[in-house]
């Protein structure tokens, strides 16, 4: 099947892929007093009376909204906030598909990170959390950080989403392999939201309040100009903040030169970058985590080629796709559901143990629940909440 031009074809006939419905049918001169004027008085005094009762009377605590400005939308780049729409209503299908989560698409017409930060916080009061997508790094960052007091959750899934299934693998590769993650040595190719993200959460912050990790044994990060180290001078001021917690001996050089020996290789950034010799170069059963898209770091034959004991990739047609629809459904259905203020690393870790335990034997082709696997968001969002009122306890 050509998925692009089928893809094409189902868009156009459908006219957008996602409605809204009624959870009520308006029937009678009762039924329209009841939900419209003069009743619907009556909830909206109640609201001013008491504004926590919104979760009560409105829509507000089972509805997320979808947040993009288009800068950096799948593998196309910044294609605006119109191009962005057909990503962002598939997005919602799966919140409402694995969670019965309400989700809107909000795409727009700005890449000011005021304009982005002002507009969300105005339309807030609609919704019970806010999922930032495919917005550009390091701008994302900042859109995130300044959210995070909101009230609602705040959740960047490029970021978040990416690093928590990664972890998950991660765990059941490690699981399977006999291995410990505190042993580990991991590269991380590609500095950009889930690159940065995913080095966060595999290595904690040392004098960060929030800073919940599984830390492996030792990490290098590079970009397209090599291994990210003490003497570069071209370094934004994301990729500094990655040194104080990666590439502890300060090595240089290139990718190739960077994967020599280690045991975790995670591409989070552009095809067909490493061959089944470099894979050759690193240590025993070796794990690969190729996630660009559509074309992987190295495609899994290349990479069982040079040894690899793991493979997985972003893709759908190939056996353990990482992908972030295994964490965000259930993420934010059990940060709703705790009416969770933020989703903070704790809940993350919880929820990559979760998505790991779906999996009762890992296997060389099954480190990863099935993406169309129901049970996943469940398992997670209860992990979720379960920790978010732990936290909210303490």
């Amino acid at each position: 099947m050509d998925y692009y031009q089928e893809s094409l074809f189902l868009h156009k006939k459908l006219k957008g892929k996602i409605g809204i419905h009624s959870k009520m049918d308006v029937r009678s001169k009762d039924d329209l007093s009841l939900v419209y004027s003069p009743g619907v008085a009556a909830p909206c005094r109640a609201i001013a009376a008491d504004p926590a009762s919104v979760y009560d009377y409105t829509l507000k605590g089972n509805t997320v909204a979808i947040v993009s400005d288009g800068s950096a939308v799948l593998g196309l780049g910044n294609i605006g906030a119109a191009a962005a729409i057909p990503v962002m209503e598939g997005k919602a299908m799966l919140f409402k598909k694995f969670a019965n989560i309400d989700a809107f698409p909000i795409c727009l017409d700005t890449q000011d990170t005021d304009a982005i930060v002002e507009t969300v916080k105005r339309i807030a009061p609609v919704f019970g959390g806010v999922n930032l997508e495919d917005i550009s790094a390091p701008r994302s960052f900042e859109v995130e950080a300044r959210l995070q007091d909101l009230g609602i959750p705040v959740f960047h899934d490029d970021q978040h989403g990416t690093a928590i299934v990664v972890l998950a693998g991660l765990i059941n590769s490690a699981k399977m392999l006999g291995k410990k993650m505190s042993d580990l040595s991991v590269v991380i190719n590609g500095a950009g939201a889930a690159g940065i993200a995913i080095a966060r959460l595999l290595r904690c912050v040392e004098h960060e309040e929030d800073s919940a990790c599984i830390p492996v044994k030792e990490m290098v990060v590079c970009d397209s100009r090599g291994i990210i180290h003490k003497d570069r001078t071209n370094l934004n001021d994301a990729k500094k903040a990655l040194l104080t917690f990666t590439n502890a001996h300060n090595k240089a050089g290139s990718l190739k030169e960077a994967i020599k020996d280690a045991d975790v290789f995670i591409g989070v950034s552009i095809g067909n970058l490493l061959t089944a010799q470099d894979v050759a170069t690193m240590a025993k059963d070796s794990v690969i985590f190729a996630l660009a898209n559509p074309t992987p770091e190295i495609m899994p034959d290349e990479a069982y080629k040079g040894g690899a004991a793991i493979v997985g990739t972003g893709r759908s047609d190939l056996p353990n796709q990482i992908n972030n629809v295994l964490g965000f459904p259930g993420i934010f259905r059990g940060a709703l559901d705790a009416r969770a203020k933020r989703i903070s690393s704790g809940m993350k870790l919880a929820a990559a143990f979760a998505i790991a335990n779906c999996v009762q034997v890992p296997s060389k082709e099954a480190i990863i629940p099935a993406t169309l696997n129901p049970e996943v968001a469940y398992k997670v969002s209860e992990a979720v909440k379960k920790a978010a009122l732990s936290e909210m306890m303490v």
